[in-house]
């Protein structure tokens, strides 16, 4: 008897398959712009000096392995809280909002699915057309029903008028997934009054929002980046907040996030808090330790979290150059203003308007890897290939 005749093979994350195309390929000129991390002149993802130097600090004075509890390390949590909601953020002192760390976004998100499914039986949470694919599969595997409002259309253009009219007729008490910046897939961000209308709707419809702040720092600045979560944090009495330190700290394989919660009362707080450390329990049991550590110490000193900031505003500002640069590598082809939109959305990602054909052809034929939907990962691009790439893309567009 076997026990696992009857398994069958699952197709590969597609992300990852293209990784593993882009490797196997073996023409020098290949460009890589499916995986989503930062990379710097020469390719690589590169550890921050900030980083580095806490990480010394730690090996030196690190005294214990023991487990760091079901809600993670404390100093992290509350200089977390300090970067997310503000430093002087009267919440933080009233005891009305609380952070959970997480293995990464990912697992802040799939905490907030877990909660959401066993303490909210019933709601629907909806997310943007389109949106991260993985919030798809990590909500569906909670067993949460999954419905979707419009975002960027066909003509690949940030709809806010057909996204409000959506969420207006959004059963009331249901959850809304919102990119606080640098929106994953597209690049396409809300502007300050658009936030502003969303709320007014969210208030309307005694909607949860919950809010996926995963590239704070990569939009327009680390306080630039929070106005939409410090927004709905002030004006709604009940939020959810993932945050990941993955891109701006660099700190990818440490799997270091967390799960951020507003509460109308420090009592409710505490009793939210309760769920999430029992839901914890029987996912991770208790998180991992280092990259906390590092976030914490980082943030904990003036001049490691002076270094820090001048190094997530440099990657920011190389991501913005390059957008630019592949702008303007366009223009001898006459095809800058049909790509203008590159250079004016924001963070690590951009929704090219690509067709599924064309980005097969950059593949087979350069040698230029980004996923069917025309995703690009910006911050897979370098200086020197701009022509190359530009070049590229102007065939598959003009043939």
């Amino acid at each position: 008897m076997s026990h696992f005749a009857a398994i069958a093979r699952v197709p590969g994350d597609p992300i990852l398959g293209l990784l593993d195309a882009y490797r196997a390929d073996p023409n020098p000129a290949k460009v890589d712009l499916g995986v989503g991390v930062y990379k710097d002149a020469s390719g690589l993802t590169p550890i921050l000096r900030a980083v580095k130097l806490a990480e010394q600090r730690l090996v030196d004075g690190e005294t214990t392995k023991t487990y760091i509890g079901g809600h993670g390390a404390p100093e992290f949590g509350e200089r977390l809280l300090q970067l997310v909601l503000g430093e002087h953020n009267a919440l933080l002192g009233e005891q009305l909002a609380g952070a959970t760390q997480t293995p990464g976004g990912t697992g802040a998100l799939r905490l907030a699915g877990e909660f959401i499914a066993r303490n909210l039986p019933g709601r629907s949470i909806w997310l943007s057309d389109p949106t991260w694919p993985i919030h798809e599969t990590l909500f569906a595997a909670c067993g949460l029903r999954v419905e979707h409002y419009p975002y960027v259309g066909a003509d690949n253009r940030l709809n806010v008028d057909a996204m409000l009219d959506a969420l207006q007729r959004v059963p009331a008490g249901d959850v809304v997934l919102l990119h606080a910046c640098c929106h994953n897939p597209t690049g396409f961000d809300l502007s300050a009054d658009d936030w502003q209308r969303v709320l007014a709707v969210v208030k309307a419809r005694e909607l949860l929002p919950l809010v996926d702040f995963a590239y704070q720092g990569f939009g327009d600045g680390l306080e630039q980046d929070a106005f939409a979560v410090r927004l709905f944090a002030s004006e709604l009495p009940e939020l959810l907040v993932t945050s990941s330190c993955s891109k701006n700290f660099g700190l990818y394989r440490e799997r270091t996030g967390a799960l951020i919660v507003r509460a109308d009362s420090a009592n409710k707080l505490v009793d939210v808090r309760s769920q999430l450390a029992l839901l914890a329990r029987g996912l991770w049991s208790t998180p991992p330790s280092h990259g906390a550590a590092v976030v914490a110490e980082i943030l904990g000193d003036a001049e490691l979290k002076a270094l820090w900031t001048a190094e997530v505003d440099a990657m920011r500002q190389r991501v913005a150059n390059l957008r630019a640069g592949l702008v303007e590598a366009l223009r001898p082809h006459g095809l800058s203003e049909h790509f203008v939109h590159v250079a004016q959305q924001r963070g690590m990602f951009s929704y090219t308007g690509l067709t599924a054909e064309q980005v097969t052809r950059l593949r087979e034929e350069f040698s230029v890897y980004l996923v069917n939907s025309g995703r690009a990962s910006v911050a897979g691009m370098a200086e020197d290939r701009l022509e190359y790439l530009a070049a590229a893309i102007a065939r598959v567009c003009q043939d």
